[in-house]
């Protein structure tokens, strides 16, 4: 027998426990990088602080980790009060345990940090790392909430020619990625 039984597209039943799919959609500026990821502990909090402001001195950035336990709070941290309240409320909307969320000032990109964030002991893995406008997959169970997915940006409208092949060459080297 199938463990898995949809009764509708939003509405799931496990081996006879209901389950919710649902959407939160990522509250930001148009621009604003972010870093959406599970770890495994609270001392994820103070060791990706640690790993962000080694990596890039002068890094500005709000960390937000949900509690899967215990007192089951936001904890927070990062070098600018803004991106710390944006990290915050995108944390509480999502409401998965054991999730972090990193919002980078301008001028600063994932590209940059994304290898030592994921080289932090307690970081389990990264759902994304963008810009674009995202909305995270939750299942949500009496008990609590954990990201299924993401859905970052955009469908695919074709597939790139010879002028977009120069395009994202010249590009990448126009930013200083390539040389």
């Amino acid at each position: 027998m199938n463990q898995w039984f949809y009764t509708s597209i939003y509405n799931i039943s496990y081996w006879g426990k209901k389950m919710e799919i649902k959407t939160v959609k990522i509250e930001k500026p148009e621009m604003t990088n972010f870093i959406l990821g599970q770890s495994h502990f609270i001392k994820t909090v103070e060791d990706i602080h640690e790993s962000l402001i080694t990596s890039v001195p002068g890094i500005k950035f709000g960390l937000a980790f949900s509690e899967a336990s215990g007192k089951c709070l936001v904890r927070t941290t990062g070098t600018d009060e803004e991106l710390i309240k944006m990290a915050e409320k995108n944390s509480l909307a999502i409401g998965a345990g054991h999730s972090f969320i990193i919002f980078l000032g301008d001028g600063f990109f994932p590209i940059n940090i994304l290898n030592d964030i994921k080289k932090v002991p307690e970081v389990c893995r990264i759902f994304c790392a963008t810009a674009n406008p995202t909305e995270v997959l939750i299942v949500e169970k009496e008990n609590g909430r954990g990201i299924v997915g993401v859905i970052d940006g955009f469908s695919p409208k074709g597939v790139e020619g010879i002028e977009d092949k120069k395009w994202r060459r010249d590009f990448l080297r126009q930013i200083g990625y390539k040389l």
